[in-house]
């Protein structure tokens, strides 16, 4: 609920404070007082597009501030903290307007955008009159109301569900299809690179052992020569042979020596071990090193054949063999590529069906909810003096989505027989008026939690049919609030709180006000708008039977 409404220097109107209650809450004052200029400033403030130049003459920048009381359920709330913005039970909107048309916008004194603002401005506010274009004169929002109207959350539930379920599935096999187009036009070469790969093999670190292997092929010659020498310089007629002379003569002289060779000859039986040792090794390398001229040829076309298809492939040759194994894979994928197609294709059918029949129970739901508005509408048109009026709530084919394949438009023919069509298209300004008051008593219910305002909606209308118009705006406030900008003193005697809208001159100075009326003040303002200028007796007695009801 717009619990007030704070407004400085904007158009002609330097500052004004207006503080809004529950009900029917109605603002009346002659034509070009500034009526006109409260709604674009509250239009400015919910982020609404509307006049370019709203700065006051003569001033830096305007403001305007709302604020608005949240209950705990208000779906304003989700748009809050989905925005990051303080979630209070008091909102507050504040933007301002610089001469130079830069505009700033903050909620609850945090800046924000003016999307955020127009997100927040729909479930806050809903405005109706011969020129609004966001409410029910806008098509695109037909369907929505219709299924408010018929509560249809459920089945949109289950819908919603659907439509995910059918463009997963729609994806999934477009995804497939595509991945086995692809593997199809590299098929040929996926079978030649798996048979060229599964000939040759390749091992994990085979590359660098053939390499290593190759290396010590080619150098094998000089370092046998080398590892020759030394196993003869360690062998018998070397080390090994003097060392075990030395120690003959040592142990044919030791009892003499009383002892004193006694630590020589361990060292050289120690030295003689190492010898040994060392000597195995070496001729052990020899053997190594003893190759067949042959294998050194396999060795290196085996290493050439690794290296140049890890080129190939732009790969490293350590990883031909996982390079392989993937290959393998989108092989064995391709292989089994058309049954897998085929099960991603049953499963859009499963879900394509499955969406069908959820769209076809909701429009059969909506037909019958149609024809329950239908007859609401036409029912509240009577007292409303267009009993003769036919209104048709349309609904058309329309392309798949989550919400159905409907079209939902209100259509109105004035006269029985006449053509129906668009609201705005075939109903006059009063006619349009009364349309609109009348689907919106039956669309109560869809309102909840917003502030209803209906600008001017009585126009060209009067007498009896002016006063029903008036009923219907002060039914629709019992269970909320209604702001009405009316000309029309059957409305105005209705209403809960009253506001007269007046301008002044000040030092040449043309400004606006809002004047708040009481009861004696208000019989003299509907009496005005009775008679004109000149309140008479029996203005005033006719405005005080409007109001007694």
């Amino acid at each position: 609920m717009l619990r007030s409404l704070d407004i400085r220097d904007m158009l002609i109107i330097d500052r004004l404070e207006l503080e809004f209650r529950a009900g029917l809450n109605v603002l009346t004052g002659e034509t070009g007082a500034g009526k006109s200029i409260l709604l674009d400033s509250l239009g400015f403030v919910l982020g609404w597009r509307g006049r370019a130049e709203l700065v006051r003459q003569g001033a830096d920048q305007g403001e305007v501030l709302a604020e608005f009381d949240l209950p705990k359920d208000h779906p304003a709330r989700a748009i809050l903290q989905e925005a990051g913005l303080p979630d209070d039970d008091t909102l507050i909107l504040r933007r301002v307007n610089t001469r130079d048309g830069r505009k700033t916008a903050w909620v609850n004194d945090r800046r924000c955008s003016g999307e955020v603002l127009r997100q927040l401005s729909d479930t806050l506010i809903e405005l109706h009159g011969q020129h609004d274009d966001r409410g029910l004169l806008n098509p695109r929002g037909h369907r929505a109301l219709l299924d408010a109207y018929g509560g249809f959350d459920p089945l949109l539930s289950d819908l919603r569900t659907a439509w995910s379920a059918r463009s997963a599935a729609a994806k999934a096999l477009a995804k497939a299809q595509a991945d086995l187009d692809a593997m199809r036009a590299e098929e040929d070469f996926l079978r030649h690179a798996v048979a060229e790969l599964d000939a040759l093999d390749p091992q994990p670190g085979e590359d660098e052992a053939l390499d290593t292997r190759r290396r010590l092929m080619q150098g094998a010659e000089k370092i046998r020569e080398d590892i020759g020498r030394a196993a003869t310089a360690l062998g018998h007629e070397g080390a090994e042979g003097a060392s075990g002379d030395a120690l003959r003569w040592l142990e044919g002289a030791a009892d003499a020596a009383e002892g004193q060779l006694d630590e020589p000859m361990a060292a050289i039986g120690r030295a003689m071990v190492e010898l040994d040792e060392a000597a195995r090794g070496v001729a052990a390398c020899l053997d190594a090193l003893a190759f067949d001229p042959h294998e050194l040829e396999e060795t290196e076309e085996r290493l050439f054949a690794i290296r140049a298809l890890a080129r190939k492939h732009g790969v490293a040759p350590d990883d031909l063999g996982g390079f392989a194994e993937d290959l393998r894979t989108r092989l064995a994928a391709l292989d089994a590529g058309d049954g897998h197609v085929a099960d991603m294709r049953a499963a859009l059918n499963t879900a394509e069906a499955d969406y069908d029949t959820a769209a076809t129970r909701l429009r059969d739901a909506r037909i019958e909810a149609a024809s329950r508005l239908d007859r609401a509408v036409t029912e509240e048109l009577a007292p409303l003096r267009m009993e003769r009026a036919v209104f048709t709530t349309r609904i058309t084919p329309a392309e798949p989505g989550p919400t159905g394949t409907d079209e939902v438009t209100f259509e109105v023919a004035t006269n029985p027989g006449a053509p129906a069509g668009p609201l705005n298209r075939i109903a006059s300004g009063g006619e349009l008026s009364r349309f609109l008051l009348a689907l919106k008593v039956c669309l109560v219910g869809e309102a909840s939690g917003l502030t209803l305002i209906f600008d001017e909606i009585d126009r060209g209308v009067g007498g009896a049919t002016a006063d029903a118009v008036g009923r219907r705006l002060a039914s629709l406030a019992e269970s909320g609030q209604v702001l009405v900008v009316t000309h029309s003193p059957q409305v105005a005697a209705l209403a809960d709180h009253h506001w007269r809208v007046e301008k002044e001159t000040r030092d040449d100075e043309t400004l606006s006000r809002v004047v708040p009326l009481a009861k004696a003040e208000r019989v003299d303002e509907i009496a005005r708008m009775l008679s004109g200028d000149r309140i008479t007796d029996e203005a005033r007695a006719a405005a005080t039977s409007l109001m007694a009801g």
